[in-house]
């Protein structure tokens, strides 16, 4: 019998896994200047749809950066395909090299990436081909999702491990645990000067921000995301992990906080990039994993909170 329970096993895992790799379509689409994946699941009537918001850096539509490529957002698309639920992600602006329809680099402003948030809920709703648009924020995407949620109408928000400060402070506070006082200072003191929009040239040793490039970085860092998420009365799902060394759990609290009615979830074992990690060496190979799985929790929580309202019916 047991041979028999052994292939038997085999047998169901195998059918999850083809579960799991449910037929879908992908295709790339072009929004104005942005490029993005839609995936839609198969024979699924105006599924919801999650738009896939990546966070900092110039990170393409799988949720890869130049020096990190962990794929979260591709990963998570699949996942959610596999759950009836359609996707949209997309490479942010500078992501594969800066295009002249975005303008002059020096001219960026953190409200540009709100823009183009807000064109993409726009074309997902006028395509009609949804039943509900939500938006899925990770790191400081959830910032991006926060303020676009104020700007078009969206069903439900999404906040994956994201910050409740402001891009600077979380800066410094990421900067004042590795680094010793007296190297951290100055770059600290050049931190506060271009959020009150001052120019720092030249800049402390280990700080890279160029003069030109200063105002835009300046409107990233002073954004404030617990103001505007407490104005926010769309059904809201904060996630955290335990092993996140960039988002602390304050954040996650004051997040909640700011947001009483929101949906919670901690997970004490997962890091930054949404996998479950055992210590630091681990967290920082996870970065360069695409093969990697997320954290299967959180992909049921934010399959279950995307899909509410309809096995409500």
């Amino acid at each position: 019998m047991r041979p028999r329970k052994i292939i038997a096993a085999l047998a169901m895992l195998c059918l999850a896994v083809m579960t799991v790799s449910v037929s879908a379509e992908e295709s790339k689409i072009r929004v104005g200047a942005i490029d993005a994946v839609l995936t839609v699941p198969s024979e699924v009537e105006r599924p919801p749809v999650a738009l896939l918001i990546a966070g900092s850096g110039s990170t393409d539509h799988d949720g890869n950066g130049p020096q990190i490529k962990p794929a979260t957002l591709k990963k998570l698309a699949e996942q959610l395909a596999a759950r009836k639920i359609a996707t949209l992600r997309y490479d942010k602006r500078g992501a594969g090299g800066w295009k002249p329809e975005f303008g002059r680099p020096e001219d960026f402003r953190f409200k540009d990436y709100v823009d183009d948030a807000a064109a993409l809920v726009n074309y997902l709703r006028s395509s009609g081909k949804f039943s509900k648009v939500i938006l899925v924020g990770h790191s400081e995407g959830g910032l991006v999702a926060i303020l676009t949620a104020r700007r078009v109408p969206v069903d439900r928000l999404v906040l994956l491990v994201t910050a409740a400060r402001r891009q600077g402070d979380l800066l410094k506070a990421q900067l004042e645990k590795t680094l010793a006082p007296d190297v951290y200072k100055p770059m600290a003191d050049a931190i506060d000067a271009i959020m009150s929009g001052q120019i720092v040239d030249p800049l402390p040793q280990g700080l890279s921000i160029p003069p030109a490039m200063q105002p835009g970085i300046a409107s990233a860092f002073t954004e404030d995301p617990v103001v505007p998420l407490k104005l926010i009365d769309q059904p809201t799902l904060i996630v955290g992990g335990g092993r996140d060394r960039q988002v602390a759990r304050l954040d996650f609290l004051a997040l909640s906080t700011a947001s009483p009615a929101a949906k919670t979830l901690w997970l004490p074992d997962m890091n930054h990039v949404l996998v479950d990690v055992a210590d630091e060496a681990d967290d920082l190979a996870a970065y360069n994993q695409a093969e990697r799985a997320l954290d299967p929790a959180m992909i049921d929580a934010v399959a279950a909170f995307v899909l509410a309202d309809d096995t409500a019916k």
